[in-house]
């Protein structure tokens, strides 16, 4: 027992030798040496700003981003204001979620065109500020609404009585205040450079460079984000599921429950699928990077790192989906949509099919108002 001690504590001591070793080794973290005229980067950093995930990978990733964002989310947006004529809590936060994805989507093309070019943003650090707000802001705008909407499911299953003009008027005050929030700690990323000169590549980076100079102010910036942003509202959302899965299981004796239980089984598998594709890899990564930035350590998963952010940027062409598959309203109203069916032509089908009774006997329809229709089968 002794001699396997040893060997232990001997293996402990060579782990902590190579940390140390790891942490005075130079080109530390992706920020590189600052100068008058920019950033002077390592061979490893300047190599991943010009290899081909960066030029190819991330611009196809985002092109794919573009073309199915900005139709779904838009078709998302009318389908929530002009389609859907009784609003709920739920279609609300899926309206303003929508709403935050189409906002980056339009965005998006400035991102393309600046990883085509080799990473060389010529629009201008005002362009810069803005394209790095509206991405971190629809991440956590979308997990800010996501969150409501795992609370609202909850609370429906709870308390399915509850009022529905009183929970609308909550339900648009907390998008408001979302809204306000997310507005708010998006500010200081306008107060320090995006744009950064990379000296011996020849271009301006957005967002891809940190100047050790303000590294303490990003790295602060994005650990509070990573925590506030991310882990607070994955635990209600787990919170949230437990609590649900409890009083769907308590209230056996409800014919509805089936029904229930599969519509939330399939709501926690649906959201658990998107934090685990897009956001939790990309934030993760954002805490690990700004942590091995801060404490001055060599830092070789920025490629990784860049790559989960691409990734994160998914949610806004699958949020649309999920809706689709949520709710069974949205189903319907984008299924009239596209066969070009107005309110008014929607209601009279359902009025005339509800009207109807089917005869087994006489294999007839019937209506309810006592005139019949012998329409043969």
């Amino acid at each position: 027992m002794d001699f396997r001690a040893r060997w232990f504590q001997l293996f402990l001591l060579l782990c902590y030798a190579r940390i140390c070793l790891s942490v005075q080794i130079e080109g530390k973290g992706f920020t590189g040496t600052e100068t008058s005229e920019g950033v002077t980067l390592n061979s490893q950093a300047s190599e991943i700003l010009s290899s081909r995930l960066t030029t190819v990978f991330l611009p196809v990733i985002y092109i794919i981003v573009f073309v199915v964002g900005l139709p779904t989310n838009a078709m998302a947006i009318w389908v929530f204001l002009f389609r859907t004529k009784k609003k709920h809590p739920s279609s609300i936060f899926m309206a303003n979620l929508a709403l935050a994805d189409l906002l980056f989507v339009i965005w998006v093309p400035l991102k393309i065109a600046y990883h085509f070019n080799g990473n060389n943003w010529i629009y201008g650090e005002g362009l810069c500020k803005v394209l790095v707000a509206f991405f971190y802001g629809n991440m956590y705008c979308s997990i800010a609404f996501i969150a409501c909407i795992s609370v609202q499911r909850y609370w429906a299953v709870v308390h399915p009585l509850s009022q529905q003009k009183k929970s609308n008027c909550k339900a648009v005050s907390i998008s408001v205040a979302v809204w306000v929030v997310v507005w708010l700690i998006t500010i200081p990323l306008y107060l320090y450079d995006q744009q950064v000169r990379v000296t011996n590549l020849n271009i301006q980076t957005c967002h891809d460079v940190t100047r050790p100079s303000q590294k303490k102010t990003a790295a602060g910036y994005f650990l509070t984000m990573g925590t506030l942003g991310f882990i607070v509202p994955t635990v209600v959302c787990v919170v949230s599921y437990i609590l649900m899965l409890k009083a769907l299981r308590n209230s056996m004796e409800d014919p509805s429950i089936t029904r229930k239980r599969r519509k939330a089984v399939v709501l926690i598998i649906t959201v658990l699928i998107m934090f685990v594709v897009c956001f939790t890899p990309s934030n993760i990564m954002l805490l690990v990077h700004y942590t091995l930035l801060l404490q001055n350590t060599t830092n070789n998963l920025y490629g990784f790192y860049i790559t989960t952010l691409c990734l994160a940027s998914l949610n806004s062409c699958i949020d649309p989906f999920v809706y689709y598959f949520i709710s069974e309203d949205f189903r319907d109203h984008v299924k009239n949509t596209f066969l070009c069916r107005s309110e008014r032509t929607v209601e009279r089908m359902r009025v005339s099919f509800s009207a109807l009774k089917f005869s087994k006997k006489s294999n007839t329809y019937t209506s309810e108002s006592g005139n019949t229709q012998n329409t043969d089968c």
